[in-house]
């Protein structure tokens, strides 16, 4: 088999596959950078052969990730949802960001994240905390307790200066039920763009957070985007960060989901007027998308509260 069709192959077996496929071949590298600190064996390869293999290590990476993180859209359990991988400069190989999404009997699922750092340790991260997440999300009742898995499984995996900032959602009729872990805040879409901040901010998976559940609601015209930090933390050529502002409502409210992210995307590079100097994963949902309204009228009265913990 070429690598090109090794490459296909790899895409179209899907993310559960590509999942277990990346933990493997990540899992070697792991194991190749712990044996590289200890003493140099007498013989040891010539660079040009070391550099040949970290080239072909990091092109596996990097065909995984793409696996793992090509862009998505469709829907399930009645919520609608668009999904994008924006890689960073082309000097940056790959990165920590990651989504995922789950059918499960307590509702859609999704997962949004960020591994600390930007090398193949990081890609190998984020793809077991996708693999622990796909394993898991249907089998476990409480979002919370889902949360402790992903916490406990990345534990033993990461190193003393290692953490996964994430944010998990799961939606039910008239509401989504968020847990934050140190994450940057989903933004609720309506007639304003919305933060749903936790009322305290908790620590990254790894870290032994304490994740609370919050709910808020989320009505059949409203959206809700999740996004990693490369979104708010992109700086144009004065120092000023990407601003969440009247341009980003209009675009996150285009008719189609896509189109959103695409126009989304459209706003950012303006901004940047160059690449991307951070990796960023956008997650875009809307329950029942098929009821599509030209605009978004308010829908919480004076003085409601947004959200509530359970």
């Amino acid at each position: 088999m070429t690598g090109m069709s090794f490459i296909g192959a790899l895409l179209g077996y899907g993310s559960g596959f590509a999942a277990g496929l990346g933990c493997g071949f990540l899992a070697a590298l792991r194991s190749r950078s712990i044996r590289r600190s200890d003493p140099a064996p007498p013989l040891e390869r010539p660079p040009a052969a070391r550099d040949t293999q970290e080239a072909a290590l990091g092109a596996v990476a990097q065909a995984t990730q793409q696996a793992l993180l090509r862009p998505m859209s469709g829907e399930l359990g009645d919520v609608g949802f668009a999904a994008r991988y924006l890689p960073a400069a082309a000097n940056v190989l790959v990165g920590g960001d990651l989504f995922n999404v789950a059918l499960t009997p307590y509702g859609l699922r999704v997962l949004v994240g960020d591994v600390r750092g930007h090398d193949l340790e990081a890609a190998r991260l984020a793809a077991i905390t996708i693999g622990c997440f796909r394993d898991h999300a249907a089998t476990t009742p409480d979002l919370v307790a889902l949360t402790g898995i992903l916490n406990a499984g990345l534990a033993a995996e990461l190193d003393a200066e290692g953490f996964v900032t994430a944010v998990l959602a799961e939606f039910a009729p008239g509401e989504v039920r968020l847990v934050n872990c140190g994450h940057p805040a989903p933004l609720r879409v309506g007639d304003l763009l919305e933060p749903l901040a936790p009322d305290e901010p908790g620590l990254p998976l790894g870290l032994d957070p304490t994740p609370r559940r919050q709910r808020f609601r989320l009505a059949a015209n409203e959206r809700l985007l999740l996004y990693t930090d490369g979104l708010i933390e992109a700086l144009d050529a004065q120092g000023a960060p990407f601003p969440l502002d009247a341009r980003v409502r209009a675009a996150l409210t285009r008719p189609a989901l896509d189109d959103a992210l695409e126009e989304l995307h459209a706003l950012l590079m303006s901004h940047t007027a160059g690449p991307l100097p951070d990796d960023l994963a956008l997650l875009l949902c809307q329950p029942d998308v098929r009821t599509v309204l030209p605009s978004f009228p308010t829908l919480r009265g004076p003085g409601e509260r947004t959200g509530e913990h359970a």
